[in-house]
């Protein structure tokens, strides 16, 4: 396993490269890896290195932006949605529409302590030089498309917490699960589903803002 100084170097370099962050909103467009493409290697840092209980209140005090991609609608944004101790009430209307069902085309909205992990989650790793915006693979689901995923044999629960706008499936491209899921779950704001899944693309992991609990799907 890399020592904590081995990992912050080889983070800034891949960094630096363009293979480990994407470019975020008003720069080039990242593109998708290519289907045989050798996919870079995943980080696996030091366990002490991802946890979010060593932020100081400094952290959660200054504004907070979003930066998302949805791959299903092609949509990207970089929104301000807090600043000065408040939401910003048109900004995160603009983020429900973002998380939004995409298939059925509905709009809810999402519990605000979701976007509290997301972004701490974003501005966390961007500590570290990794500035990818975070893919949002799936948000909130209608009743119906929820039930449609179960039946195609996508890993869904029947009283999933996407139906309450209280859970989003996230990606950053090239960090493995375990790194993402480790950090989302040192928030402590709910459940960490972590789905392992092989290609460059990789897995994804499911936060929401349920009881705490952890699973591999």
């Amino acid at each position: 396993m890399a020592t904590r100084r081995e990992f912050l170097q080889r983070g800034v370099g891949w960094s630096a490269l363009g293979i480990l962050a994407s470019p975020l909103i008003g720069c080039a467009s990242a593109r998708a890896a290519e289907p045989d493409a050798e996919a870079p290697p995943e980080l696996a840092p030091p366990p002490d290195i991802f946890d979010a209980q060593a932020l100081d209140l400094d952290f959660w005090l200054k504004p907070r932006t979003l930066t998302v991609i949805r791959p299903a609608s092609g949509e990207r944004a970089r929104v301000l949605y807090w600043k000065d101790g408040e939401i910003i009430d048109s900004a995160y209307q603009e983020l429900c529409h973002l998380l939004r069902d995409v298939n059925g085309k509905e709009t809810a909205p999402i519990d605000p302590k979701l976007f509290e992990t997301l972004w701490g989650t974003q501005a966390f790793l961007a500590r570290y030089g990794m500035e990818q915006p975070l893919e949002i693979l799936s948000g909130y689901r209608t009743r119906k498309s929820n039930n449609a995923l179960i039946e195609a044999g996508v890993p869904a629960a029947r009283q999933s917490l996407h139906i309450e706008g209280k859970a989003a499936d996230i990606r950053v491209t090239n960090l493995n699960a375990d790194v993402l899921g480790g950090l989302v779950r040192s928030f402590r704001q709910g459940g960490v589903g972590f789905y392992y899944r092989a290609g460059p693309r990789g897995g994804w992991i499911h936060a929401d803002t349920g009881l705490k609990r952890t699973w591999k799907g």
